[in-house]
């Protein structure tokens, strides 16, 4: 799809979803994270190269894909409410994205200080992602079901499978349907 400005946003949220799923992959390895450990953990305070973990698997992507969701809403300038509302909740879920790199986890108080914040912005992220598909499925007709199955997983994956499998999945349904998005918004003309 070509935006506005004519930039190609499929290999764009393909390889911003790319680099987070190298980092979390890489940084775990290298770090020796332990598979049931939170996502961000790698990006803790005092993790080695934590700061240019955050910036890999969370910051770099968010903004990338906050920059697709912008594009895709003028793409679309006179979509109904329902579409333009799901466009900006992208947006909105993508900048909280980038925020969990920022406000990282203190592994020293999980439940307090620091941590609170990073957990705000993944709740930040994950209801308006959940909002964001429930809308596309409600109001763009070339992404209905997939929207709709998709915001089905993103609210029933931490409740059925857990804290450890359960943000996984709902990160695997982010990507999934941000790159759904890109490939079946209309473009420009």
């Amino acid at each position: 799809m070509v935006g506005v400005s004519g930039v190609r946003l499929r290999p764009l949220v393909v390889g911003a979803h790319a680099c987070t799923l190298l980092a979390l992959l890489v940084f775990a390895v290298m770090t020796g994270v332990p598979a049931g450990a939170p996502l961000a953990w790698s990006g803790a305070r005092g993790m080695p190269l934590a700061w240019l973990f955050n910036l890999l698997a969370w910051i770099g992507p968010g903004l990338v894909v906050a920059f697709a969701a912008r594009r895709m809403r003028a793409a679309l300038p006179d979509a109904r409410l329902g579409a333009g509302i799901a466009l900006r909740l992208m947006l909105l879920a993508a900048l909280a994205f980038a925020a969990q790199g920022v406000l990282t986890l203190d592994p020293n108080e999980l439940d307090s200080g620091a941590s609170r914040w990073h957990a705000t912005a993944w709740m930040v992220w994950n209801l308006a992602f959940c909002a964001g598909a429930l809308m596309a499925g409600c109001s763009l007709r070339a992404v209905r079901w997939p929207s709709l199955v998709i915001c089905a997983l993103c609210l029933l994956a931490p409740v059925l499978l857990g804290p450890i499998l359960g943000p996984r999945v709902v990160l695997a349904a982010w990507m999934a349907w941000t790159l759904l998005l890109a490939w079946r918004v209309p473009p420009a003309r």
